[in-house]
């Protein structure tokens, strides 16, 4: 356990942060999951647009550096490859 004030502030604010990136981590999971969902129903409209969606969340969410803009990059680019493959 961390004795000093500073030591235990840390702690705090690695928590917060932690829970905060656990939810951010999450909607990226859930927009990938509409995604395949809309792909695996062979809607290619809605899988565009779902696509769309995906991508801003994905970009939001590397700006504040949750996940890397590397990492953001590679995810969107797995994805735009899947909804092109299915047109």
């Amino acid at each position: 356990m961390a004795h000093s004030v500073s030591a235990r502030k840390r702690i705090r604010q690695n928590e917060k942060r932690r829970d905060r990136n656990r939810g951010r981590k999450t909607r990226i999971k859930s927009e990938v999951r509409r995604l395949d969902a809309a792909l695996d129903a062979g809607n290619k409209a809605d899988a565009a647009a779902q696509l769309k969606v995906a991508s801003r969340v994905v970009d939001k969410i590397a700006a504040t550096g949750t996940i890397h803009k590397r990492k953001a990059a590679r995810l969107k680019s797995r994805l735009a490859k899947r909804v092109n493959k299915a047109k």
